[in-house]
């Protein structure tokens, strides 16, 4: 997988510089491509350097950052943005969310929640190429493996249960998985039930070990406990804190 071109955004250059060199960029194939100071910078730089991933602070001179985004969609409407803002506020996430913003971090930056996010990213981004553009032989196999995981997402799915059903080697998709997305095979699997999880717990009224089964776990306390670490609370509270947060914004 080619590296990840990344612009950051943000008004405090010690901000900037922090995220360049505490955070492992290579390590997650990604690159700095590019920085900028003000929403102007941002838009020009976005336009020259088209990005894959924009890391932009909401409150930023000239231009907001929102007002950046919801710009730069116009012309750029494959760009991944993850906000970083120090400002842990409803309406901030409800603008973030309509624009279809992937991550909403606060500041002070945790690097490892941060990795996670982006490792999340390349994901998604993976999934959106190769549903737009033409694939070459090893991205079609991969994109076949990952339909048929969203498919048969409740059942058992190992490397030997794909292995089987692709008439190939454990270790071939394995490895696969590393060269086309970036990720490991087990924290692609997390991810994608992890977010099956969340959309039935936010639209529907089913319950968590119903949810748990629909999601790939047939234990809901190995389920609570994968969904804890990977999204820092229970199913239930996290439930529990939109339907609060939703009723806050009404």
């Amino acid at each position: 997988m080619k590296k990840l071109k990344v612009l950051l955004v943000d008004d405090e250059i010690m901000i900037r510089e922090g995220f360049k060199k505490l955070f492992d960029w290579e390590a997650h194939d990604c690159e700095v491509v590019g920085e900028a100071a003000d929403g102007m910078e941002a838009l020009a730089q976005i336009d020259t350097l088209n990005p894959d991933i924009v890391i932009m602070d909401i409150n930023i001179p000239i231009m907001s950052g929102l007002k950046v985004i919801q710009l730069s969609r116009i012309k750029h409407p494959q760009i991944a943005y993850v906000i970083v803002s120090g400002y842990d506020d409803f309406s901030y996430c409800q603008q973030a969310l309509r624009l279809q913003i992937t991550d909403y971090i606060l500041k002070p930056v945790n690097y490892e929640e941060f990795g996670t996010c982006i490792d999340n990213l390349k994901i998604s981004l993976f999934e959106q190429r190769t549903a737009e553009e033409p694939v070459e032989q090893e991205e079609r196999v991969i994109t076949g493996i990952t339909r048929y995981m969203q498919k048969h997402l409740s059942e058992d799915i190992s490397l030997s249960v794909l292995a089987e059903e692709f008439h190939m080697n454990p270790q071939y998709i394995s490895q696969l998985f590393k060269n086309e997305i970036g990720v490991g095979f087990l924290a692609y699997l997390t991810n994608i039930r992890m977010e099956k999880a969340k959309k039935l717990l936010l639209a529907t009224s089913l319950s968590v070990a119903e949810i748990a089964e629909q999601s790939g776990y047939g234990d809901y306390r190995v389920f609570t406990k994968a969904f804890k670490k990977a999204e820092g609370s229970t199913p239930s509270q996290y439930r529990r804190d939109f339907l609060e947060d939703a009723k806050a914004g009404e």
